[in-house]
């Protein structure tokens, strides 16, 4: 029995590990593609690489990083990472002081184009710039710390930064009563949005379940599946109704949702 367990441990660690390295790199898989809205030339570039997957040449609109780097999502995600490893288990404070490190001033992330204090009408910048692009939600963090405020994060960005950057927490948190407190207080320090937030916690589920499941599957065609699957999610999105109820109205299968309801 106690064979047994051990394995069982060692295969949710496995699978936790296995999210963090995994989201890592599928982030830089992407990231030469990364932001390539006009869809005519998204679609020109993968009839040229059917296999897009680890671009040799960034197409990328904004920016251009080496490939194998990471976008600014992944970069969060890292950050998050070593803060977890650092103290343990999460420590807002600690995560600011290392976010504003690792994209503030005289970081790589410090250029003229990305300054979270640039002039709005001042002429539109060469794109796309070499090295990596600081986004609205770092920006608003960067000029929220600066400014000495307790609440960090961007009030009005609700863009996927939570989303992106959620495999080292869940892989922390997976299974332990406070796991859905923590992601939001980790969301919160950059994006202090509330439809972000929801959104976060919703998916923070949907990862939290595989890494603690091991060899399941879905059959859509099987109730007993898709009541499962249903049971799972729920949890998620029970407690976005109870704190976001106008939010959580935009999630299909929660307790919210209604014949009115429209998808985020």
């Amino acid at each position: 029995m106690k064979l047994r367990h051990f394995k069982m441990a060692l295969a949710l660690a496995d699978r936790a590990i296995g999210a963090i390295i995994g989201s890592a790199i599928a982030d830089a898989a992407a990231q030469p593609l990364h932001w390539v809205y006009d869809l005519q030339k998204l679609s020109v570039l993968l009839s040229q690489s059917p296999e897009p997957e680890f671009r040799p040449e960034s197409a990328n609109p904004f920016y251009r990083r080496n490939t194998g780097q990471q976008s600014c999502y992944g970069d969060q995600a890292f950050v998050l990472l070593e803060s977890l490893s650092e103290c343990g288990g999460l420590n807002v404070e600690d995560l600011k002081q290392r976010t504003y490190k690792f994209f503030g001033p005289g970081s790589e992330y410090d250029t003229p184009v990305n300054d979270p204090y640039r002039d709005k009408g001042a002429p539109r910048p060469q794109l796309p710039i070499e090295g990596p692009w600081r986004q609205a939600s770092l920006k608003s963090f960067i000029k929220n710390v600066d400014a000495g405020k307790a609440e960090t994060g961007c009030e009005t960005d609700n863009q996927i930064d939570g989303v992106a950057k959620l495999a080292p927490i869940i892989a922390c948190y997976a299974g332990k009563p406070e796991m859905l407190e923590r992601v939001e207080e980790a969301t919160r320090v950059t994006q202090n949005n509330d439809i972000c937030v929801a959104v976060t916690l919703a998916a923070a589920r949907f990862l939290e379940h595989f890494i603690l499941n091991v060899g399941q599957s879905y059959n859509w065609t099987h109730s007993s599946s898709k009541g499962q699957f249903e049971q799972e999610t729920q949890r998620a999105h029970s407690y976005c109704v109870s704190k976001y109820l106008r939010f959580a109205r935009c999630i299909p299968g929660s307790t919210a949702w209604g014949s009115d309801s429209q998808w985020l």
